[in-house]
């Protein structure tokens, strides 16, 4: 199984957030292999890697992926069980993010969010919607009236 993240890089983390990620993946993963695709990016990817390096302290068979968007760039791999660059190497630098966030949600079976304004995460949200991807939703609950 494979769980993607995307959110807003404004993200503010809290410990209902924390703990309603922690009960999904409790739900979906269990104690099956599982990866997890992270952007590395801003605020909330900041806040998923944190989850699911917790998810895999009880969870061994858990591993975390940085999905990079650009080969010519450094990137914090700490934390991480490894790295992939997708099949991107052609497309313009400026879309380079949104290939990448597109290649995880055609390579992922569940996604997990927190998208409540409009840009490059809702963007990916829609892509993901098209492909009937189940989203799991943790800005709901404070922005109820926000649609993808």
């Amino acid at each position: 199984m494979t769980v993607s993240f995307f959110g807003h890089s404004d993200y503010i983390p809290s410990k209902k957030d924390g703990e309603r990620v922690h009960s999904l993946l409790c739900e979906l993963v269990g104690d099956a292999p599982c990866e997890f695709l992270l952007g590395g990016y801003g605020k909330f990817d900041a806040f998923a890697k944190k989850c699911c390096l917790e998810y895999k302290k009880t969870h061994k068979n858990a591993k975390l992926t940085l999905v990079i968007p650009y080969l010519n760039r450094e990137y914090d791999e700490d934390g991480y069980d490894g790295t992939v660059y997708p099949p991107i190497e052609k497309v313009p630098f400026s879309v380079a993010i949104s290939r990448r966030n597109e290649w995880m949600v055609n390579n992922s079976d569940h996604i997990i969010a927190y998208v409540y304004h409009y840009g490059g995460a809702r963007n990916t949200l829609r892509i993901a919607e098209r492909k009937k991807k189940p989203i799991y939703s943790l800005a709901i609950d404070k922005y109820p009236d926000f649609t993808i």
